[in-house]
This record gives C-alpha cells, structure tokens and sequence, in this order.
C-alpha cells in the first residue's frame, strides 16, 4: 500500500496524484451501476429493464447515505494523520467499524422487511412489481457488503491512498459485468441475476479489501465502540449524507415537472442527466481529494497550504469544466446522440444540455469549497447552502421556466447553473467570514 503524504510537495501534484485514482474510481463505478440495466437490456424484456432501473434507483440512494457518513471517517483519519496522532487514527477506524456494523444491520432490516412498499412508493408498474420486488430484496440482503466496501475505501483514502480503492472498484465492476452476461444472459434470470452479481461482486471485493487490509497491519483494537468519535463521524457524514438524500428527491421533483411536458421532454432530460453525470466526474473526484488533502493539513496547522490547496483544486476542476461547456455549446448533438436515435429528443437534449453545462463551470468552485469546509469538520455550511440554492430556487425556477416555453427545454437549462451561482455566492461570502478564524487557528 503507498500511502501518499498530502502535507509535503508540490500541491497541484500531489492534487492529481491523489485525485486521478479517485477520478478513474468513479467512472468505473458510473459503469459498475449501468452494467445490470444494459446487460438486462440485451437480453430481457421492458419489464426486467424498468425493474433494474427502478431498483438500482433506490439501491444508489441507499448507497448515497452510506457514502455520505463514510466521510466523516475519511476525514477524522485524515485530520488525525496530518496531525501525525497514530492513536487516534487507530481509534477512529475501530469505531468506525463498530458504528458502520451497526448501520448496516438497521439498513438491511429496514430494507428487507419494507423492500415491497418501496417498490410501491415508487409507482412502479404493475408488469415490473414482481421483478423490482425481488432486485430491491436481493439487493438489500448485501447492503453490509456496501457498507464494509465503503467503510474500507473511506479509511484508505483517509490515509492517503486512493490507489488501492481503484484496484477494489476495478475488481468489482468485472466480476459483476461478468455474473451478468452469465446469470442474465445464459440463465435468464432477469434482474434477480443482475441484482445476485451485483452483491456477489461487491461480496468478493469486500472480502479482499479485509484481506488486504490483514496483509498489511491493519491489526487495530476493535474491542468498543468510542461514542465520542461515532458521535463526530456522524456529526460530519450525516448532514453530507442528508444533502444528498434530498438533493435525489429534488431529482425526482424536476423530473415531474418536465414529465409534464410530453414524453419527448422526458426522454430529453433522461439523456442530459446521464451525460452530466459523467461530465460531473472529474471535479467531484478533484474535490474529493481537495476534501482529504485540506483535512491532513488542517491536522497538521498548515492552513496556507491548506488554502493553495482550494486553489488548486479549482483551477484542475476548471479545465475540465470549461472544456465540456465549451464543446456542448458548438457540438451538443454528437453528446444526445449518444443515448438515443430519435432525432426529436436528440435536438430537445442538446437545447437543454447547452444551458445545463455551463453548471459545470460554477461547480467547480462550489464542489471544491464544500470539500475545504469539510476537510476542516465542517459539512453542516454546504449542506445548508446546497439546500437553499436546490429548493429554493433551482426547483422554483425550473418550474418557472417549464411555464415560459412548454415546447422547449432550453430556458429551463439555465435553472442548474443559477441556483449554483447561488451557493457561490453564500460560499464567497461565508469563506470571507471564516478567514479570520482559519489563520488564527495557523498561528496558535
């Protein structure tokens, strides 16, 4: 395991060092989630298709909060590491364990024995019940290997080592890939095969990671559960895993809104929101490692590398999302005719993808701030400020600029990136406020 020191070096090289793997993780995990619905695809009905779209849905969600609480081990490890205190690094991993255990055991109850009402809230229809029922269950059989998977990559990447993850991830996704062509394709089993290698994938990557972690002297006190640390590791994931809980509702909400519009309109924002979530990738990996990178130095009192840091990682962010709002102005179309073949949703997509794109340029500071604030404890500030700018004015808006023009998506494609100026705005403001704080905390 190499482990990379985040507190020396050039920060723009240490960035990407420890922001490519994280970047490489992340679209493999992209197509790891869009292997059972293509597979499905090929080889079963609509019914299987809506049945695995719907699931993996609910599965992500499910996934999300998990993620979300797992950085707050990432970052108490990370504070701990830069701050050079091997015992409290140790702690906090134990803990972590024993809380993770127990937030897995509520999930999978909760999930099995409701996995049939959630298939119902979901309005799932009558033809794919009987197949969404049975993915969701199978699924939720497996979230322990979820949660250990996550909870092992959080305390690596905490460490410094986002490459090993990679390798866990890369593992995952060809083994699933495979049990699907064999479990779907051969003996058509539909979405519980797809379901049954998605928990078998994760199931042997889990297995490894705790192999590896043996092999390499990982032997900490597991004997109790320190309720001081849980308490801060939910205090600092929770709100994260709370933003993103409601910002996937608030998903749902817009998709309502254009639902409403006609079905080519509904095709259109299916397409741009897949092709954002790629373009998404890289300044949310970039932030990630501004998140862990912040944290070591924050341990270690070195705030002006802290903030060269945030620098940093704002202008990498930038490259990449300034080159994808500059191609999606001139060559929309070559992006929307990716998903589709209808010419009618091809040209709809590319009206709303130029509007949405330029999202991609303003995340990349708001994603990287976030991850400063969290890479100092803070992730209560930009649950907040997310919050505000996605319900009180990207939903509003996007409601408002669907009444404007019904027979376009290209008003409405302005909708993301101006409620994100909102939450630049707030973070501009609040990093003026905490300035002060944050270079006092350096002289102490």
């Amino acid at each position: 395991m190499k482990e990379l020191n985040l507190t020396q070096g050039s920060v723009p090289k240490v960035l990407l060092q420890y922001a490519v793997p994280f970047l490489i993780a992340n679209v493999l995990q992209a197509l790891y989630g869009g292997a059972d619905l293509f597979v499905v695809g090929q080889y079963d009905d609509s019914a299987s298709v809506a049945a695995v779209a719907i699931g993996s849905q609910v599965m992500q969600t499910i996934t999300g909060i998990i993620l979300g609480i797992t950085t707050g081990t990432t970052v108490l490890i990370a504070i701990a590491t830069g701050a050079k205190d091997n015992r409290k690094v140790a702690f906090t991993i134990g803990s972590s364990v024993w809380l993770f255990s127990i937030t897995g055991v509520v999930l999978t109850l909760v999930m099995v024995l409701f996995h049939g009402r959630i298939a119902e809230l979901m309005h799932t229809p009558i033809e794919a019940m009987a197949d969404t029922k049975s993915y969701i269950l199978v699924c939720s059989a497996g979230i322990l290997f979820i949660v250990g998977y996550n909870v092992v990559c959080g305390i690596l990447r905490g460490l410094g080592d986002s490459k090993t993850p990679l390798y866990f991830v890369a593992l995952a996704c060809v083994i699933n890939i495979v049990l699907d062509f064999i479990l779907v394709g051969y003996f058509h089993l539909g979405a519980t095969g797809a379901a049954v290698a998605t928990i078998t994938a994760q199931g042997v990557s889990f297995m490894i990671s705790l192999w590896f972690l043996y092999r390499h002297g990982f032997h900490f006190e597991f004997t109790r559960l320190n309720r001081n640390l849980a308490k801060k590791v939910m205090t600092l994931g929770a709100p994260i895993a709370l933003q993103d809980a409601l910002i996937n509702i608030s998903f749902l909400i817009i998709t309502v809104i254009v639902n409403q519009m006609g079905v080519i309109a509904s095709a259109s924002l299916g397409v741009v929101e897949k092709i954002i979530v790629f373009a998404m990738l890289p300044p949310m990996a970039i932030s990630s490692a501004v998140a862990t990178m912040t944290a070591q130095n924050y341990g270690a009192g070195l705030i002006q590398r802290m903030n060269r840091c945030l620098a940093s990682g704002i202008g990498i962010a930038l490259v990449f999302g300034v080159s994808v709002c500059v191609y999606s102005q001139f060559l929309p179309e070559t992006l929307t005719a990716f998903f589709t073949k209808d010419a009618a949703v091809v040209s709809m997509a590319a009206e709303y993808l130029r509007g949405y794109s330029i999202d991609c340029i303003v995340v990349s500071f708001v994603f990287c701030i976030n991850s400063y604030f969290s890479g100092q404890g803070n992730s209560l500030f930009p649950m907040i400020h997310s919050l505000i700018a996605t319900f009180l004015f990207r939903i509003p808006l996007s409601y408002w600029f669907s009444q404007i023009d019904s027979s376009s998506l290209f008003i409405m494609g302005f909708a993301p990136p101006l409620s994100t100026v909102v939450s630049l705005l707030i973070c501009i403001w609040y990093l003026r406020y905490t300035r002060k704080k944050v270079y006092l905390k350096g002289t102490m």
